[in-house]
């Protein structure tokens, strides 16, 4: 096996030292705002994006002036989006079905998949505004039936972003606040004087964002750990260097940490990719942050066959794996550990992101080996019942409990158990002598 890298981004050791401040910072943020409340938030909005209002949360007239400025073009793209999210959250939720099954005669088990009670949805806009994010959250919570949904964003330009609102209100979120990263986690997940706390956090967001839902996870429900875009492209000759080159710098933009990879068994391919790299640098708009990511955290890793390319991609677990060969189908056949999956030159993750139906919010960090992405089912607990409708089932079950119990030493088990055995089991006895 020779894999080779024709380009690396930064070593571990400085990204776990990159990673090690943010955890700090973040434990030192949220203690701050379990302590202070909304006196805390208020602080930190201030600080950050210079914006103090009476409060954070939106009344319904300022909801209705935000989405007054949201232009008709831009509404009909934003409805169009909801309804493809929409059409497919509906169908994984249909897949999800209330199961009843009598297993033995007399003993009924079943599952109900009951909606978590609270969402916190955090939708991303401090270099960007994410509105895409407003729909794969807050909607996907609304397909699942969730009865409270509040949903935050940063402000812009000291004010709330229009098309942000927009798509949280049209996605159907009851609560809107204008709060970003650490304050909006914290105040969502803990509760202040003012913002009733949330059983569930859900949504991407930068590397203080992703830590904050892990510390604050155990507390609270976590979709998954949604930190900074991951981008991998899968390639052979199949495709050109400028569309290798301008599907990784499309993900690089996102932030100045924001993995890009090829994964490639043509060194042509790789060396021309790198080249039309540094020829888009030089025209893209947000080159300033392209840029910076591509720097540190591009790699282009040259195998020599397939099978070498299925392997890293397989340990790289990228959130999202753009595939463009002459064997798409047999890397979705083969690959384990990923964010989503983008087939063939004709789709990119940009249509993933913000358009097309699939849930944008993936699993980074390699999660992708434990985790899928965010969707209807994760906003649903499936939750077990019990039932035993017959003397004889009664007995027959707790006859096996109760030696089962002992076999573990739990006593006081195995009485439950034996007290049904006695009272079903003796009843059943005169009954069948009484028949006699």
């Amino acid at each position: 096996m020779t894999i080779r890298h024709l380009k690396r981004g930064k070593p571990e050791t400085e990204r776990a030292e990159d990673d090690a401040k943010v955890r700090t910072l973040v434990e030192t943020t949220l203690k701050d705002i379990e302590t202070r409340g909304d006196a805390a938030v208020s602080a930190l909005a201030e600080k950050f994006d210079n914006y103090a209002p009476p409060s954070f949360r939106l009344s319904a007239s300022e909801i209705e002036a935000a989405m007054s400025k949201v232009s008709e073009r831009e509404l009909t793209d934003i409805r169009f989006a909801q309804a493809q999210i929409h059409r497919f959250a509906e169908a994984q939720r249909a897949s999800m079905t209330d199961l009843e099954i009598e297993t033995m005669p007399g003993v009924i088990l079943g599952h109900r998949n009951i909606p978590v009670q609270s969402v916190g949805c955090y939708v991303p806009g401090g270099k960007f505004p994410i509105v895409a994010s407003a729909h794969m959250s807050v909607l996907t919570a609304s397909v699942a039936g969730v009865p409270r949904i509040a949903a935050a964003a940063p402000p812009q330009k000291g004010a709330p972003h229009p098309a942000i609102v927009t798509a949280m209100h049209l996605a159907g979120a009851h609560e809107i606040y204008v709060l970003c990263g650490i304050q909006a986690i914290g105040a969502m997940a803990l509760g202040t004087q003012t913002i009733r706390p949330v059983d569930m956090l859900v949504g991407p967001g930068n590397a203080y964002v992703a830590e904050a839902k892990r510390q604050l996870f155990g507390r609270v429900g976590i979709d998954l750990f949604a930190g900074p875009t991951e981008t991998m492209v899968i390639a052979d000759e199949t495709v050109d260097a400028e569309m290798c080159a301008t599907d990784l710098l499309g993900q690089a933009e996102h932030g100045y940490n924001s993995p890009a990879v090829l994964v490639t068994n043509s060194e042509n391919l790789a060396r021309e990719t790198l080249s039309e790299i540094e020829r888009i640098l030089t025209i893209l708009p947000t080159t300033d942050t392209a840029s910076v990511s591509w720097r540190d955290y591009g790699e282009i890793i040259v195998c020599d066959t397939y099978e070498e390319m299925l392997d890293v991609a397989n340990d790289i677990a990228s959130e999202h794996v753009q595939v463009m060969t002459d064997r798409d189908d047999w890397f979705l056949d083969n690959m384990h550990s990923y964010g989503a999956l983008f087939l063939g030159p004709r789709t990119n993750v940009a249509n993933g992101d913000k358009v097309i139906g699939t849930n944008h919010t993936l699993p980074t960090k390699k999660a992708g080996r434990y985790t899928g992405g965010l969707w209807v089912g994760m906003f649903l607990k499936t939750h077990s019942y019990q039932r035993v409708t017959t003397d004889k089932a009664a007995t027959e079950v707790g006859a096996y409990c109760s030696r089962l119990s002992m076999l573990e030493g739990f006593v006081g088990h195995a009485e439950q158990a034996n007290l049904r055995v006695r009272r079903y089991g003796v009843q059943n006895v005169a009954y069948g002598e009484a028949a006699e």
